[in-house]
């Protein structure tokens, strides 16, 4: 194969590069967690990544060399002009834990990346590995620090207290030696502000609109992904379409339409109205699925003698149980993130889902902290169940791709 790309100027980029966003992103992390100033160098961030993707590219065999080099900035940070720029007011300790950190997650992951390269000259394929490894990595790491830093903030800002917040709004680091009363916030929240009634409510509306949506969009979706009647194709495509009209349209006559018929300010209106937002979409992931599942079964079932009702019950909501427990999960999510109904239609704390509960704390008389507090407490229970059913929201995802 052709050789098309030198390596030696292939690992330079991508170790400077690489060292820059690990400079950065470490940067970014001890502010966060110390309080304390740290700034990446430029200069020499991208001087030590050049000098480790050189050494990795001609000592690949041997990691132990390219660690040692990236090591050496920890020495580099000790003496004012590390890659990781510092206050004098920093401790030495934390100085050190900074270098480290820079050191192990720029050389390590730069032996990874350029393992397929060597020095000269390397073809298009290698060439290619290493660029991917690269672009993977960076993703992995930048999309994971905008979806972490976030969380954290919120999270420390929770187990502040007014006193620290007003001295440093910046200080996001942690003193455990409060103990339990970091979580002061949090016992606020549950004994004077009532969030264990809004947990409640959302819970059993997000449930019942869970069960309303399957019990209409499995045998609605079922009907236009295996039954012949007139204008089967034009249901089916005008499904989405649907979904796709902004909320905000219908918000003004669904207010006016609940006044009228005394449905506003009652959970039983909320029940009534999420389904519709999330039955559309769950016919458009539903019909996908069971067009994917093979027609035989059925027809198998049908010439043993079973009818249409018992051939769907025993032989086809067996196979798709998986698409129906991910649609299952995708609503959940909806119903309980949902948020412009809620606060249209609802204005009695008691009936409050956790949405409208925790916009209630946005208020110049309620402290900074329980916001956060309450913010977290509407994240992670749904945090918790999505990375528990991930797989299955994944395969819903794609069923409706499927084309049978």
């Amino acid at each position: 194969m052709r050789k098309v790309r030198n390596g030696y100027l292939i690992a330079a980029i991508i170790g400077c590069f690489w060292a820059f966003t690990i400079a950065v992103i470490i940067a970014v992390l001890m502010s966060f967690s110390t309080g304390e100033s740290f700034r990446p160098s430029f200069l020499v961030s991208f001087l030590q990544g050049i000098a480790t993707g050189l050494t990795t590219l001609f000592y690949r065999n041997k990691p132990i060399l390219s660690v040692g080099l990236a090591v050496i900035s920890i020495i580099f940070c000790s003496l004012g002009f590390g890659s990781i720029l510092i206050d004098e007011t920093v401790s030495f300790s934390t100085q050190a834990f900074a270098s480290v950190l820079f050191a192990i997650f720029t050389a390590w992951p730069l032996i990874i990346i350029l393992n397929s390269l060597s020095p000269g000259d390397v073809d298009k394929h290698d060439f290619e590995d290493a660029v991917i490894k690269f672009l993977t990595g960076f993703g992995y790491i930048f999309f994971t620090t905008i979806v972490v830093i976030p969380f954290y903030v919120m999270l420390m800002t929770s187990l502040k207290n007014q006193q620290e917040l007003l001295q440093n709004p910046l200080d996001f680091s942690i003193d455990l030696s409060k103990g339990m009363n970091l979580f002061r916030s949090y016992f606020e929240l549950f004994g004077q502000f009532g969030f264990g009634s809004y947990l409640w409510t959302s819970f059993y509306v997000s449930v019942i609109t869970v069960v309303i949506t399957l019990a209409f969009s499995i045998p609605g979706a079922y009907a236009v992904a295996r039954l012949r009647f007139k204008g089967r194709t034009a249901f089916g495509r005008s499904v989405l379409v649907i979904y796709m009209v902004p909320m905000i349209v219908l918000a003004l006559p669904i207010y006016i339409a609940f006044s009228m018929t005394g449905l506003r300010n009652t959970v039983t209106g909320i029940v009534m109205i999420y389904p519709v937002t999330t039955i559309p979409v769950a016919l458009y992931m539903l019909q996908g699925y069971f067009r994917g599942l093979p027609y035989e079964v059925e027809e198998a079932g049908l010439m043993d003698g079973l009818s249409r009702r018992a051939v769907i019950w025993k032989i086809t909501l067996p196979l798709a149980l998986p698409a129906i427990a991910s649609v299952s999960l995708y609503v959940f999510m909806i119903a309980w993130n949902e948020f412009l109904l809620a606060f249209m239609l609802l204005d009695d704390p008691s009936k409050f889902t956790l949405t409208r509960g925790v916009s209630s704390l946005n208020s110049s008389e309620v402290p900074r902290q329980h916001l956060m507090a309450g913010a977290v407490i509407a994240t992670l229970p749904i945090m918790v169940i999505f990375l528990s059913l991930e797989r299955f929201m994944t395969n819903g995802l794609t069923a409706g791709s499927v084309k049978g």
